[in-house]
């Protein structure tokens, strides 16, 4: 959860690229799913950014909220 960067936090990061299992392990181990800050604001809004609809559907199985 720790924040900064351009992406605000890794779970963004790793939702904005794509990297699925990047993204489970990190919500297996608490990230927060709705963090806000960086660029995209938060994960599911970097998912979708960048075109990643596995990844956004991963995130609002997992309690992402649309509005953020």
């Amino acid at each position: 959860n720790a924040q900064g960067g351009f992406y605000g936090n890794a779970l963004q990061a790793a939702s904005r690229r794509g990297h699925e299992q990047i993204v489970r392990r990190l919500l297996d181990k608490g990230a927060d799913i709705n963090a806000q800050g960086g660029f995209y604001g938060n994960a599911l809004q970097a998912a979708s950014s960048g075109g990643q609809e596995q990844i956004m559907m991963l995130l609002q199985d997992n309690g992402a909220h649309q509005l953020v």
